[in-house]
């Protein structure tokens, strides 16, 4: 397995737990925090891999998420 394919399995895992996270605080459906998730700007750094956003913990997004986009709330 080559490093762009771990990199991916990573970042998968990574917006699993991070929509995950957002349901149970936020006391939203799955299908809710997704749409949330997917629908932040968060979402495209994580993707893009700006300024390595995506090597933080899944609860460190879900609040970084919160405080920077409260709208999607």
């Amino acid at each position: 397995m080559n490093d762009d394919a771990l990199e991916k399995i990573y970042q998968e895992r990574l917006e699993e737990q991070l929509i995950a996270c957002l349901a149970e605080r936020e006391s939203l459906s799955l299908e809710q925090a997704m749409d949330l998730y997917y629908c932040s700007k968060l979402s495209d750094k994580i993707h893009n891999g700006v300024e390595g956003v995506q090597y933080l913990d899944h609860k460190v997004l879900a609040q970084i998420l919160k405080e920077t986009e409260p709208e999607l709330f």
